[in-house]
């Protein structure tokens, strides 16, 4: 179709009286003795149609030189500053990015016109019908023609009316910014606690200073962290509100016992104390270790952008939790919650004064064929009984080993029964199984969110391991039981309360309740690792603040920063190489006008000189475009037509005719003798 024009040009030429070349092109650049100036040899028209053509070669290369940019550097943005305004003023921007697409179009569109112009004023020197006249004059002046018998014709205005119309569009497409995502790879390392390296470190903090001890200097750290840490877990079941702050950091849910490997969501920037490391943690910096790694292209500038939002792979630790009451079948377990006595009675006590104390000795076995004993006092009236609505009380016992001896380095068991309001919670057993997980943690919103993306078992080098959690674990289950109502108890209770209508004795389902007692548990042993990440990750823990590579762990993942630019097209949506048929599509038909041009204007000098009807084709101006010129040139030659029947208009289109400039500086339309009518161009 874009060669078309060209087809009609030369088809008509070659149907017009034929003419001789009487001088070989070794002879051309001589005439009468003297040699004839390059410029003179092609006329003036001729080098207009060069600068059109070389102006339209620059947009062409702009347009295809950005896109190629944008292809090879896959993603662009300008500086920061510029991006702010773009962002901050959009409606400008689109103004600007508009006003630069319709220039180019427009320029381009009159490029177009003037190429056609100046073929079309070649062509009207040698016959050419008048539908065929019609038609360059239609797309000299950016318009097309409707004519059913010329359905050839008709189409190609139409394209070419449409391409010119669709140019701007293109150029808008092209030059437009869009917002997206800038993705940059990263590396770096962070504690690795799944191997032995890590299991022999913790074996000598044991020793050094005892789980006992470790737990009194972290108290705080270890009792409100891991409560909250539970208390997210279990409400989000409900749909309950579950951030979880810890050092600083906030996490969705849960740790899922990650630590942050990105330095604007560690949080806490203080420096831990002597002891405020390792298992001694009580809140501080921790060490990132994370880096960009350079692209294929590092000396393209990355912008800051908007945001930024992290994807990391990178260690995590999880549980499977599974509670369920305990059956009088099941002889394994034995718990033993009889043994209690008051210890102290005042029944001349005020209403705001302790009447009396029990002391509760809870045992449990836990497969070593001794009892786990764990104490504790509440406050009852004077006559050892307690309100089944103000007071609460919910013992466990933590069994720090599986039950199975022949196992004991892969899960804990955990003992729990309720009283008083905590009635609900039957004798229960729940059996803990941590996992070593791989996580996609997402760092976006200031928030900390994880998905386990793989899980692996304990292995035996992890005993120590599982001994820290279920330590955390029986911290948990001591210091959560006050005097007269217990936290784990409280969390139970108010989630499903919160839940359910009616009273919870009445409406109870057991099965929910077990749920959030799972996910209780599992948000403290996930808390447990990232206290642990975090203690031996502190600023302090080691020396230099470099962790060794045998307990280091490789964490890898994508930045993104939210930016504004132009990015490769996808390979399912082209949209800019699409954008760009219009400015090809118009180029080609200008490099065709011009080669027509060339072509004429040499074979124009040539026939001059063996010219038998004495004609001077001069380069004196003549607008086809122009309806005024055209009027003139058919007043001029006295131009007999037909009718404006039907019949008349149809032989007026076949009419053959040409442009004489013989009698200067008239220029009048002659009629030449008709051809034959080629239909295949129509």
């Amino acid at each position: 179709m874009c060669l078309y024009l060209l087809a009609i040009l030369i088809l008509e030429s070659n149907c017009a009286a034929g003419h001789l070349h009487c001088v070989h092109l070794a002879q051309t650049q001589y005439q009468f003795g003297s040699r004839v100036p390059l410029k003179c040899f092609y006329g003036p028209g001729c080098v207009s149609s060069v600068h059109v053509a070389s102006t339209q070669i620059i947009i062409l290369v702009f347009g295809y030189g950005f896109l190629g940019a944008v292809a090879y550097l896959e993603y662009l943005a300008p500086l920061d500053s510029v991006c702010e305004l773009m962002r901050s003023y959009p409606g400008e921007l689109t103004m600007i990015v508009t006003l630069i697409a319709t220039v180019l179009s427009v320029t381009t569109a009159t490029l177009f016109t003037i190429s056609v112009k100046e073929a079309l004023r070649h062509r009207m020197w040698k016959p050419i019908s008048l539908i065929h006249l019609s038609t360059g004059v239609a797309l000299a002046q950016g318009s097309h023609i409707l004519k059913h018998r010329y359905v050839g014709l008709t189409i190609l205005t139409l394209f070419v009316f449409g391409v010119l119309r669709l140019l701007t569009a293109g150029w808008t497409t092209l030059l437009t910014p869009n917002y997206f995502m800038w993705p940059v790879q990263l590396n770096g390392s962070e504690l690795d606690i799944t191997g032995s390296a890590f299991a022999a470190l913790l074996r000598e903090e044991f020793l050094a200073n005892g789980l006992t001890d470790i737990q009194e200097n972290a108290f705080e750290i270890l009792d409100i962290g891991g409560l909250l840490s539970g208390v997210a877990a279990a409400g989000f079941t409900f749909s309950l509100p579950g951030t979880f702050n810890f050092n600083g950091a906030k996490y969705n849910v849960s740790t899922n016992g990650v630590v942050p490997t990105i330095e604007e969501f560690s949080g806490s920037n203080g420096v831990p104390n002597a002891n405020g490391t390792r298992l001694g943690f009580s809140g501080g910096n921790v060490t990132v270790n994370t880096r960009a790694v350079p692209g294929s292209h590092p000396s393209v500038y990355i912008p800051q952008g908007f945001s930024r939002n992290y994807s990391m792979w990178q260690q995590g630790l999880t549980a499977n939790v599974s509670c369920q009451p305990i059956d009088s079948s099941q002889t394994q377990y034995v718990w033993d919650t009889n043994n209690s006595y008051v210890i102290y009675a005042n029944a001349a006590a005020s209403n705001n004064s302790i009447t009396g104390l029990r002391l509760w000795n809870i045992s449990a076995n836990c497969g070593t064929d001794a009892l786990t004993s764990y104490e504790y006092v509440t406050m009852v009236y004077a006559n050892g009984t307690a309100s089944s609505l103000g007071s609460g009380f919910l013992p466990s016992v933590v069994c720090p080993a599986s039950m199975n001896m022949n196992q004991t380095y892969t899960n804990f068991t955990i003992f729990t029964q309720g009283f008083y309001k905590y009635k609900f919670l039957k004798a229960s057993v729940c059996e803990v199984v941590p996992l070593l997980t791989t996580v996609r943690a997402n760092y976006s919103n200031e928030q900390i969110s994880s998905e386990v993306t793989s899980f692996t078992p304990f292995q035996p080098e992890n005993v120590e391991l599982l001994s820290f959690i279920a330590g955390v674990a029986r911290f948990q289950s001591i210091n959560s039981q006050g005097l007269m109502s217990s936290t784990i108890g409280d969390t139970l209770y108010s989630i499903y309360s919160s839940t359910t209508t009616g009273s919870i004795d009445d409406n109870l389902n057991n099965t929910q309740v077990y749920i959030e007692l799972e996910d209780y548990w599992r948000g403290v042993v996930e808390f447990s690792a990232t206290f642990l990440r975090s203690g031996f990750m502190a600023i302090g823990s080691f020396p230099n603040n470099v962790i060794p590579n045998n307990l280091s762990s490789q964490v890898n993942g994508t930045m993104f920063i939210s930016t504004i630019g132009w990015t490769r097209w996808a390979k399912k949506s082209p949209t800019y190489l699409l954008a760009t048929i219009p400015l090809t599509t118009i180029t080609i038909l200008i490099f065709t006008c011009a080669l027509y041009i060339i072509l004429e204007a040499w074979k124009e000098h040539h026939d001059r000189g063996c010219a038998s009807d004495g004609r001077v084709h001069r380069r004196a101006h003549f607008d086809v475009s122009n309806t005024l010129h055209l009027i003139m040139a058919c007043a001029d030659g006295n131009l007999a037509l037909a009718d404006f029947d039907r019949n008349g208009i149809k032989e007026n289109e076949l009419a053959m005719v040409s442009l004489d400039e013989s009698e200067a500086p008239k220029k009048k339309f002659v009629r030449e003798p008709s051809v034959v009518h080629h239909k295949n161009w129509e």
